[in-house]
Parts: C-alpha cells; structure tokens; sequence
C-alpha cells in the first residue's frame, strides 16, 4: 500500500464497519472490499506503521485521531461530491462511482469552494 488513495479506501471502509456497530477485524475489511487477507494484513501493518490505526487486545481495528481524522475527511468528501453529482443530473450509481474516485484527488482548495456550493443550495 504505498499511496494515499488506497490508504483512504481502507480508512473508509474501516470507518464505515464502525459506523456499522461492527467490531473490525482484518477479515472484516477483506470481505467487504473483495480483497485478499494477505493484501489488507499488509496494508493494516503499513497504516499501523503510519499512525493511522491500532489492533487492540482483541485484534480489532481501532483508529488513533490521526486516523480518525483522515477516514472521517475522506467519506465528508465522498458525501460531498456523491451529492453534487447527483445534483446536477448524474444517476445515483454513476454518482456514486465518480464520487469513490474523485474524493481522492480533489485538492483541498476546491474541495472547500465544492463544499461551499454544496452547502448553500442542499437547503
């Protein structure tokens, strides 16, 4: 795992098993992303070594604020952009996959001015 856009997808996911009331294990995050338990056992050693996460006693995954941080910011961008999409015609579905892969690359600057826009017209 060496960019940031795979580190995300894996916060995200991880974020969104919590939001779920799950207790998140590896094999968690395998199953629901379709990958192998090698590849995310890696990538959980990689985000461990970042600073992002932590196992606790149990072997679940549990976020450091740093983490937190970084998986809440990135689904806030996926929300966003998922919405906007939508907004201007895009079917839900499109929407959606533009949305998973736009969140990634936006930069912050015009993430800001998006989420100025968003904000004043979803009222």
């Amino acid at each position: 795992m060496n960019n940031s856009e795979s580190k995300e997808m894996y916060l995200e996911t991880i974020l969104l098993l919590h939001r779920r009331g799950a207790r998140v294990k590896a094999t968690d995050v395998a199953t629901e992303l379709g990958f192998s338990r090698p590849s995310v056992s890696n990538a959980v050693k990689k985000m461990q070594a970042d600073g992002y996460i932590y196992l606790n006693k149990a072997n679940e995954i549990e976020f450091t604020e740093k983490g937190r941080e970084r998986a809440e910011s990135t689904y806030e961008r996926h929300c966003v952009l998922t919405d906007l999409l939508k907004m201007v015609g895009a079917p839900s579905d499109i929407a959606e996959e533009n949305a998973c892969r736009m969140e990634h690359v936006v930069s912050d600057e015009l993430f800001e001015v998006l989420k100025k826009f968003w904000s004043e017209r979803k009222n």
